[in-house]
């Protein structure tokens, strides 16, 4: 297996890249998905993931 992925991790390691971040913000859009048991539409979904994690400003 390290075989099959050794060109990734070299490259993971010369460039100092790694998919951390996305991960992360895949993990919070799961919390939200669980903690609201469903959204009825797309769109209140996709609103909630703007409010909790787009760093939206609501204090004027």
């Amino acid at each position: 297996m390290f075989d099959r992925h050794m060109n990734g991790i070299l490259n993971a390691i010369a460039l100092n890249k790694s998919n951390a971040m996305a991960e992360r913000l895949n993990g919070k859009i799961q919390e939200i998905k669980l903690s609201a048991k469903g959204y009825r539409t797309f769109e209140n979904f996709k609103a909630a993931i703007l409010f909790y994690h787009g760093k939206l400003n609501l204090y004027p």
